[in-house]
């Protein structure tokens, strides 16, 4: 580097400095000013963040479980169409809980207080599985005759014959299926069992037994 070449580096550096030092004397430049005293350090970092890449998916992952088409993927994505998964809420026509079960369904599954059933998280999750068990022993001939078949557009799958049957009644689904579709029921908010059917199809529902006399119990 030459002579002229440090001056020109060198004479610019000592300006900066001096304006610096003449606007801001008692704290810029001053390392007097500077402390962290007082303030709680913590130079942890957890072993996922120091682990994530930066790719979105990747760091999505972490946090978002990926129930896929699982049986708990199938109770959730029922439970949240239903109640947007909320165990405590009734509706307006005195729906009640996560899986908006009614009186009459909840008598026959053995529960006769809904008061209990509302504030019980675990009654609730063995109500939905023992009306699950017996809607499929109502509908396993049904199932068997028409899983994999093209029904108004829909195909048929155990898990939408499950779905349906938890809206509309067993019943409801029967007359759907062998009707192919003519008789196309719907809920008091206009929710069908077409749509049920089309919505939840292809989840593993296989873990469901038939159990034609299914009822909870604590």
């Amino acid at each position: 580097m030459t002579k002229n070449s440090v001056k020109n580096y060198v004479v610019p550096f000592v300006i900066c400095f001096l304006i610096a030092l003449a606007l801001y004397p008692d704290s810029t430049l001053n390392p007097d000013h500077y402390s962290t005293k007082g303030l709680e350090l913590n130079y942890n970092i957890s072993e996922d963040l120091a682990m994530a890449t930066k790719d979105h998916t990747a760091k999505s992952n972490i946090f978002t479980p990926h129930l896929g088409k699982s049986f708990e993927g199938f109770k959730e994505a029922l439970a949240f169409k239903e109640s947007r998964g909320n165990y405590f809420t009734v509706n307006s026509l005195g729906y009640l809980g996560k899986y908006q079960f009614g009186t009459e369904t909840l008598e026959l599954l053995g529960i006769y207080t809904p008061n209990q059933f509302l504030y019980n998280p675990e009654l609730q999750e063995k109500a939905f599985i023992a009306n699950a068990e017996r809607n499929k022993w109502v509908l396993r001939n049904d199932i068997k005759r028409f899983e994999g078949r093209q029904i108004a557009g829909v195909k048929v799958t155990e898990s939408g014959i499950l779905a349906a049957a938890h809206l509309a009644g067993p019943g409801s689904v029967k007359k759907f299926l062998r009707s192919f579709g003519g008789n196309n029921s719907s809920d008091e908010y206009g929710s069908t069992v077409r749509s049920y059917l089309k919505k939840f199809s292809g989840y593993d529902t296989s873990m469901i037994t038939p159990d034609k006399k299914a009822r909870v119990t604590l």
